[in-house]
């Protein structure tokens, strides 16, 4: 989340890169970060890309201001 709160918007190849993590397992904490709606996701094409969302949690703003 910090990486996507500099960045805007990344695949899960590039946040698998920065956070030196397997793409499989990146992918797999995305999802779970999509699911409970702290991040959003777009399918393009073959990629699919996470952004923050707009109407973040008012406590997971607060968690992110801490990093």
């Amino acid at each position: 989340m910090e990486y996507l709160s500099k960045e805007k918007e990344a695949n899960v190849g590039d946040i698998a890169e920065h956070i030196n993590l397997s793409f499989k397992s990146t992918s797999r904490h995305l999802s779970t970060l999509s699911a409970v709606d702290l991040i959003d996701r777009e399918q393009r094409s073959l990629e699919v890309f996470y952004r923050l969302p707009k109407d973040m949690p008012a406590l997971a703003k607060q968690i992110m201001s801490h990093l």
